[in-house]
């Protein structure tokens, strides 16, 4: 069975957000246009509480510097996708009817989660991993924000896992941070992921 995971598409990652990604609004209707390609549609949402360890305010630091976290090097991000705010919502074009369940990630205060899959520290699940194996899907296309941080986290763990990846690189839109774009489309490549 073929699933489309579609990342992150909220408004604090659209333009206007608080961590707007540049296009990210554009993808909207092109992933509308895909879901019923597939069998199952799974959609994946941001969601930090309030005070976050992931957010530069938590720390008294520049947005976009880098700390040392227990789990590893982590980007400190602008307050964004604060549980239950606008900012956290869906964007409103996004066909969310069409979607078999929703995956919550980075709820965890003292741990940021940009893979649909696992926590930053690579081993706590979300649980998308056991829906995915009890529905029997193996083929997955992902799509959505942003294609350098949660879309590439998400690909490469789940290539990983041993699924059959594709990223539809002109469904998703990037931050390229210091040239995180093109590290992350090298690094996908290199996990067996399909980038088109």
């Amino acid at each position: 069975m073929k699933a489309l995971i579609v990342i992150d598409v909220q408004n604090d990652f659209c333009p206007g957000g608080a961590l707007a990604v540049n296009g990210g609004d554009q993808i909207v209707a092109g992933i509308n246009a895909m879901m019923p390609k597939f069998e199952a549609v799974i959609l994946t949402q941001d969601w930090h509480p309030a005070g976050h360890s992931s957010f530069a305010s938590s720390h008294d630091a520049a947005p976009m510097s880098v700390i040392d976290m227990p789990y590893g090097p982590q980007v400190l991000w602008p307050d964004h996708c604060i549980q239950g705010s606008d900012g956290a919502a869906f964007h409103t074009g996004l066909n969310t009817h069409a979607a078999d369940t929703i995956v919550r990630k980075g709820y965890n205060p003292a741990i940021d989660s940009y893979s649909a899959f696992f926590e930053n520290d690579h081993t706590t699940p979300t649980g998308l991993h056991g829906y995915l194996q009890t529905r029997g899907i193996n083929d997955l296309t992902l799509v959505g924000l942003a294609t350098d941080f949660c879309v590439n986290y998400s690909a490469i763990d789940a290539a990983q896992l041993g699924y059959n990846v594709t990223v539809q690189l002109d469904l998703t839109r990037g931050i390229d941070l210091d040239g995180s774009l093109a590290t992350a489309k090298t690094a996908m490549e290199k996990a067996g992921v399909t980038l088109s």
